[in-house]
């Protein structure tokens, strides 16, 4: 049997308080959304005048991270390089950069979606507060 690590209630915590902390830093109003490896959403944080759509379309880009077990832009590259049907797959609606696949001692836990301000600050974003996220367990 296979064992693997999870997100802890206290990992989702901190990652939402770090994105609200730099978003704020760099005066981004973005909605962010953390989920675990299936795509569930385990926390969204929508900060004040971003728009309401945003929360969605965080949380798509970080399902499609989850669930692809690769950033969303990888896919957003795919069909702007031509390869349109891939706009049928299902179950990925974030694929949009964005959205950061977790990697934790080779498997994908989670993954973390921004959206409100430039498609490469949103992934800006969340490349942070997963670098954040490892930071403090590398000091636990």
């Amino acid at each position: 049997m296979q064992t693997k690590a999870l997100l802890s209630e206290q990992n989702v915590s901190q990652m939402l308080s770090t994105a609200k902390d730099l978003a704020h830093r760099h005066k981004w109003p973005v909605a962010i959304c953390v989920v675990d490896d299936g795509g569930h959403p385990l926390g969204l944080l929508r900060l004040d005048h971003t728009a309401p759509i945003a929360g969605y379309i965080a949380t798509e880009k970080a399902r499609t991270a989850a669930l692809g077990r690769r950033d969303s832009k990888v896919y957003e590259d795919m069909i702007n390089g031509g390869r349109q049907a891939f706009i049928s797959a299902p179950n990925l609606k974030g694929m949009l950069e964005g959205g950061v696949a977790i990697w934790y001692e080779g498997h994908c836990i989670g993954a973390i979606g921004v959206s409100g301000v430039k498609a490469e600050e949103d992934a800006e974003l969340a490349r942070l507060v997963v670098d954040a996220l490892f930071s403090a367990i590398r000091g636990s």
